[in-house]
């Protein structure tokens, strides 16, 4: 995102781009002994920084990119040649200037020829790939079930690598590399799965190496949560702020955050396992040995449990969507069920606000199946559980109830990772 005087806390201009030898304000480490900046840091730095902006802007010339940076246009040149002749960006045809007069503006943006990014959303009973472009558009894509997550690691790995391989092989050119996300704890600094609660033959399993020596590319992984985050932050409702969260809704509970325009992963990615913070003392047993944990009060699950507690029909296969259907009929216990629902979802999300105050969520999964009625509840819970304070009123958007935020973000993985895009 490019800064404004107002964004700076000084109030004066924060650069965009940092000049060769110098980092800006806000990147530069403390003083040691030792230099730890070279030119050649600096240059992918304003890079990536350029990159940033085209994502959180759109097409946007080289002049325009001069004028918000507060750097001449020879400086942006000197960024963005070497990447259209890498044939990651591309320069449209002029666009005719204003009548005020002026040079005939040329866009720049990602070009088609680029090599694409493959992203892959593993979960505990199904893996989905795809192949995208640089700016979001999937090309290719097969989603294939996993065998049984209790049982041996070898059939599932070998799914994984099928899945993966099978869409590989429709991409137009080799992609830039894989991103993973996982529907489990993750430890990103050895890109391997901690554990998948619903699938315990992939716990401790060394997912990244095992694909970079199958395909041959660059492996990132990170958590589910993380995923879907990246994928509003590059592609999504999450461009261009610098302080959101998103939460996830369904089987499981999971959320993570965009804070001062960075992810947040904590030590080696343990942060973000937002289902398993406590909102109930001794409350209900959760999956993960421990006793109330958000996640037993406001997944599927729990909903289920009570819609057949509550005599509803067909409880076993209740959502969102049936249960806001079922509330505008007046079926009775219907509309009790929903706001109950949506307060529970509402404590932990609250809790959040109340810790870091994002201010904006970007809620995924069955919650957005509920549609603005469902939404409106969830947020009328959490407005009531969060004293009034300066920074603003809270906003709740509707993101993706599939699974094509978190296969985008996968792929942003790369997109951060290869091309040195701050997140």
């Amino acid at each position: 995102m490019i800064k404004t005087d107002d964004d700076s806390p000084n109030g004066g201009r924060s650069a965009l781009f940092a000049p060769p030898g110098e980092a800006s304000v806000a990147d530069r480490p403390p003083r040691q002994r030792k230099a730890l900046l070279s030119s050649s840091m600096v240059g992918s730095t304003n890079r990536g920084r350029v990159l940033q902006a085209l994502f959180d802007l759109g097409p946007t010339s080289r002049a325009e990119l001069a004028r918000l940076a507060g750097v001449n246009r020879t400086t942006i040149s000197g960024i963005v040649q070497p990447l259209i002749d890498d044939q990651v960006l591309i320069e449209s045809d002029p666009i005719p200037a204003n009548p005020g007069g002026g040079k005939p503006a040329r866009p720049l943006w990602f070009s088609p020829n680029a090599r694409p990014i493959c992203g892959v959303l593993l979960m505990p009973d199904a893996v989905h790939a795809c192949v995208a472009t640089l700016d979001g558009k999937i090309e290719a894509e097969r989603k294939m079930a996993l065998p049984d997550g209790r049982g041996p690691v070898g059939p599932i790995i070998e799914t994984i690598a099928e899945c993966v391989g099978d869409t590989l092989a429709k991409a137009r050119r080799m992609p830039l590399g894989i991103g993973v996300g996982v529907g489990g704890m993750v430890d990103t600094d050895r890109g391997s799965i901690v554990t998948v609660n619903l699938a315990p033959a992939l716990d401790r399993y060394p997912l990244a190496d095992e694909l970079g020596r199958r395909f041959g590319l660059p492996v990132k992984l990170d958590h589910h949560p993380r995923a879907l985050l990246v994928g509003d932050r590059w592609f999504g409702a999450g461009r261009g702020v610098r302080q959101f969260a998103v939460v996830y809704t369904g089987e499981v509970l999971g959320g993570a955050l965009f804070f001062d325009g960075h992810l947040y992963r904590g030590t080696a990615g343990a942060g973000g396992e937002l289902g398993h913070t406590f909102v109930q003392l001794d409350g209900e047993l959760c999956r993960c040995g421990r006793r109330g944990c958000w996640d037993t009060i406001a997944t599927l699950s729990w909903l289920r449990r009570e819609a057949s507690r509550m005599a509803l029909p067909e409880p076993d296969l209740i959502d969102s969507t049936r249960l806001v259907d079922m509330a505008q009929h007046r079926l009775p216990g219907a509309a009790e069920l929903l706001d109950r629902y949506a307060r529970n979802v509402a404590v932990g999300i609250a809790n959040l606000q109340q810790t870091v105050a994002p201010n904006i969520f970007i809620l995924h999964g069955d919650v957005v199946l509920g549609g603005d009625r469902m939404l409106d509840a969830i947020a009328d819970h959490v407005r009531a559980m969060v004293p009034s304070r300066p920074g603003g009123a809270i906003e709740f958007i509707a993101g993706d109830a599939g699974d094509g935020a978190a296969l985008l973000g996968a792929a942003g993985l790369v997109i951060s990772e290869l091309l040195q895009l701050p997140i």
